[in-house]
């Protein structure tokens, strides 16, 4: 299901032709930044887009997404987001997208269903 989420902000964030990707040992979304220095490896930098949230009680999930669309990156500099030290954090905007919360909040019902749709004769009933 966590995979099915990611596959969601991917198909979400192609929307607006920025390619997130997934990385072993490492929940969330991801993105490759050209515009950055390399890093000591010579590897490119990598930051995370969106994060994504599970959590079990009493027989009940709680799930759910978040997109960085235009917050101030700066409030990242006193937390690790996720334990994750060697990474940064960008946004939608950061990337140089002229975007707001709605224009997201589209791109998210048009990609909903290429994930997460069943076959529609699942729910017929017989006869």
């Amino acid at each position: 299901f966590v995979r099915q989420l990611e596959a969601w902000v991917i198909a979400t964030l192609d929307e607006f032709n920025i390619r997130g990707e997934i990385r072993d040992g490492r929940v969330g979304v991801w993105v490759t930044r050209s515009d950055k220095p390399l890093t000591a490896t010579g590897a490119p930098q990598e930051d995370k887009i969106a994060a994504i949230g599970i959590r079990l009680r009493k027989w009940v999930s709680f799930h759910g997404i978040s997109i960085n669309v235009e917050p101030d990156l700066d409030h990242f500099t006193g937390i690790v987001p996720c334990g994750i030290t060697d990474h940064g954090v960008t946004s939608l905007v950061d990337l140089g997208l002229p975007v707001v919360m709605e224009d997201v909040d589209l791109a998210l019902r048009r990609t909903f269903d290429a994930v997460f749709a069943t076959d529609p004769t699942c729910d017929k009933p017989a006869g």
